[in-house]
């Protein structure tokens, strides 16, 4: 038996008294204390032949839920293992076995990173030290590819609903984008981590970039599955217009930290905090250049799972994001992936 914390608000499973104890296996499965908690070793042996049940259940369910080959994700995808990574999880969600990567075909144009994840140009470039003023030329193939990836963002969202399983979701936009000709990775940042069967009541961010005629377009959107709660609609459409409220003072002259702060601000009055681990960048021919931008002030709570990328708060509360791909003009700015009559109609905050 493993010893709990000191704290025993816990109930023994068996015989209802404050317990410290708890089931090594199911500490070793990540369960829940409740149900796995006990007072003394005598309570636990004698609970053993039923309490063994929960195990039992758990690895069948494992074994019916991960198809060969499917394992989970380390270092941003570049290793996989078989075994759950140990870690101190925050929060019900834990990371669940993914799919294989998927083909693109050889004729489509892909980055220089598209197959190990790791760019080759982008870390020595001199756009990371100097913001790139964009060329009409490149303005409108940005315009071009940005489009495109709000189409294929709007196709994913159409499928989102209970019992769809996110690898289904990576399928849609992957084939979505290379029906197009095109080259989609980084897709589904969250969702290509996290592989399951969506539940009434979740929230799912689906993240995507496109890759087409030299440039990204990148963009993401937090959606509802089923009947979400309260708190969590409030979450979703506070996030949402603390995007809008930042992209609203954008033109030349605003300093960067001014983006922070309206954010920061409007986040705070909702009496939410700002998740520091990723924040704005440039894009154009390079995925992530000059400048940063900072979406955060000074407050921030959030780790990172072992798959170094996918932001969890560290009190396990749930999160929510909105990302743009913004052209900055003389007079304002350009939302390049902003969304279309044709997109669906799915934040009702959004309605007439």
């Amino acid at each position: 038996m493993e010893k709990g914390g000191a704290e025993s608000s816990i109930a023994c499973a068996r015989c209802g008294k404050p317990a410290s104890l708890q089931c090594p296996k199911c500490a070793q499965l990540k369960l829940p204390r409740e149900g796995a908690a006990f007072c003394t070793q005598d309570c636990f042996k004698e609970a053993w032949s039923s309490h063994k049940s929960v195990h039992i259940k758990l690895d069948a369910l494992t074994l019916q839920q991960t198809p060969e080959g499917w394992q989970y994700c380390l270092k941003k995808g570049r290793t996989r293992t078989s075994q759950l990574p140990r870690f101190d999880w925050t929060g019900p969600l834990r990371p669940y076995p993914i799919s294989k990567m998927r083909v693109v075909p050889d004729k489509i144009e892909k980055p220089d990173w598209a197959l190990d994840g790791t760019p080759k140009i982008e870390p020595d470039s001199d756009l990371q030290k100097r913001v790139e003023i964009k060329t009409p030329e490149q303005i409108e193939r940005m315009r071009e590819t940005c489009r495109i990836a709000r189409e294929v963002l709007d196709a994913a969202a159409r499928i989102i609903k209970p019992g769809i399983t996110t690898d289904e979701i990576d399928r849609v936009v992957h084939e979505e984008t290379v029906a197009r000709g095109l080259k989609e990775y980084d897709m589904l940042t969250l969702l290509s981590l996290v592989s399951r069967k969506l539940e009434d009541g979740d929230i799912v961010n689906v993240d995507v970039t496109v890759y087409y005629k030299g440039v990204h377009g990148d963009l993401n959107e937090t959606y509802f599955v089923g009947n979400v709660d309260e708190a969590s609609k409030q979450l979703v459409r506070c996030t949402y217009e603390c995007l809008d409220k930042a992209i609203a003072i954008v033109k030349p002259g605003v300093r960067f930290r001014e983006v922070g702060e309206i954010i920061n601000r409007h986040a705070s009055m909702s009496g939410l905090s700002v998740v520091k681990s990723y924040c704005g960048h440039g894009i154009g021919e390079l995925f992530h250049c000059a400048p940063n931008i900072p979406h955060y002030s000074r407050v921030w709570h959030d780790r990172l799972w072992p798959d170094e990328w996918t932001a969890v708060t560290a009190d396990g509360k749930r999160s929510a994001q909105f990302e743009h791909t913004l052209l900055v003009t003389e007079t304002g700015v350009e939302v390049l992936t902003a969304r279309l009559p044709s997109s669906p109609d799915v934040f009702t905050w959004l309605k007439p």
